[in-house]
């Protein structure tokens, strides 16, 4: 009787794992829609667009990331988005002219961008693969971490596609 041993081969590939789902932010994130201010929904009057976001209350957006929308074809001017953001800047931790999803994808690469990736120096590694990450977030790894290692993979320490190598 033969006696086998087994081997580990993606614990003794060297291989690390970066997981994009480590840098998600954990803010909440809510929208803002400046249509609820505007006059009849579609147009802003000065005095009335003021009074409206002057009874606002604003510490609703306490350290939480806010998109700021306008769900209508309505033309703002850019002293209204000021008046907001002025308004916001108290509490809010985060904000920007755009949708929930496109605030939580900014933010997720900013993360990223700022993420201290040293420890993958010279070593071989693997993107893991996830269908629920937004494409731009793979384009921006691979530019994060190809000046930094040796190989640059991605889907599973277990079978990995090699996307570049030294």
């Amino acid at each position: 009787m033969t006696e086998e041993t087994f081997i580990n081969k993606a614990k003794t590939s060297g291989i690390i794992a970066l997981d994009l789902s480590d840098y998600k932010p954990t803010t909440e994130i809510v929208e803002l829609d400046i249509k609820d201010h505007l006059f009849m929904g579609m147009i802003v009057k000065e005095k009335e667009f003021k009074e409206s976001i002057a009874a606002v209350d604003f510490s609703v957006y306490n350290e939480k990331a806010v998109g700021i929308i306008c769900s209508t074809d309505a033309i703002i001017p850019p002293w209204a988005y000021m008046l907001i953001m002025e308004k916001l800047s108290p509490y809010a931790s985060y904000a920007d002219l755009n949708n929930a999803e496109t605030v939580l994808l900014d933010l997720w690469k900013r993360r990223l961008i700022y993420a201290d990736l040293k420890h993958y120096r010279n070593q071989k590694v693997v993107v893991r693969a996830s269908t629920n990450h937004d494409p731009a977030l793979y384009l921006l790894a691979a530019g994060l971490l190809k000046p930094l290692v040796k190989t640059l993979m991605y889907g599973e320490i277990g079978l990995p596609k090699v996307i570049f190598k030294q």
